[in-house]
């Protein structure tokens, strides 16, 4: 299969008719509307817990977090560190990721600062690496940056024979797809899911909706100069 944004597209199209929308990035509205609370906070807050760890540990805290009524940057920053590790236990390293939060809490409080702030200003903030900067970016400042997670780079490495690091990647995505927030949410959530579903680390072939143009994971290219 060529790597031409038409065969992007193609993927993306098939993916979306198989699995249909995922509305990613997963929040609470209600949640936010009892407590006054902007659903970007929630954005910001998973971005950082889902580091490591699966969506559903990381929902977990989020759960915590909600039950104690702090799931907002300003809840994070008055939330004593120890208290907050606790509430963490369940997304892994919650030590360093309290830590870590407090600190994205900091600088991007109030939330507004998703829409202005800089991907280069975002990767300066201790714990913020490309794909948790992207993904902020994305789905809380509904900004075109494509994420790029290992599930993405798996499946792009078997249906299109193609490796490379994540801003090769990203830059790939980016010049081959339309400039549209609804493809790049949506293709990013729909890659995750399929990589759930079928192509896991031991690919499950039968019923893949992939299959049909899927090559083999040894031909492999480089995303430089693809168009």
């Amino acid at each position: 299969m060529r790597s031409s944004k038409a065969d992007l597209l193609f993927v993306f199209e098939k993916l979306l008719s198989f699995y249909g929308p995922q509305n990613w990035w997963p929040v609470d509205e209600d949640y936010h509307k009892k407590h006054g609370t902007d659903p970007r906070e929630e954005v910001v807050i998973g971005a950082v817990l889902t580091q490591n760890t699966s969506w559903r540990n990381a929902e977990k805290a989020i759960n915590n977090l909600k039950s104690e009524g702090i799931l907002s940057l300003k809840g994070i920053i008055e939330t004593p560190f120890e208290e907050l590790s606790k509430l963490l236990r369940p997304a892994g390293y919650y030590r360093v990721k309290a830590s870590r939060l407090k600190e994205v809490a900091k600088e991007l409080n109030p939330v507004e600062k998703v829409k202005t702030v800089s991907r280069e200003e975002l990767l300066k903030i201790k714990g913020i690496g490309r794909e948790t900067a992207d993904v902020i970016l994305l789905y809380a400042g509904d900004r075109l940056h494509f994420v790029v997670d290992s599930y993405t780079k798996r499946i792009v490495k078997r249906v299109f024979g193609i490796e490379g690091s994540y801003e090769e990647l990203k830059a790939w995505f980016e010049r081959s797809l339309p400039r549209d927030l609804f493809v790049y949410k949506e293709f990013h959530a729909l890659l995750d899911e399929h990589a759930k579903r079928f192509c896991k680390k031991i690919p499950s072939c039968e019923g893949c909706p992939l299959t049909p143009v899927c090559i083999q994971p040894s031909m492999l290219r480089s995303p430089k100069g693809q168009p």
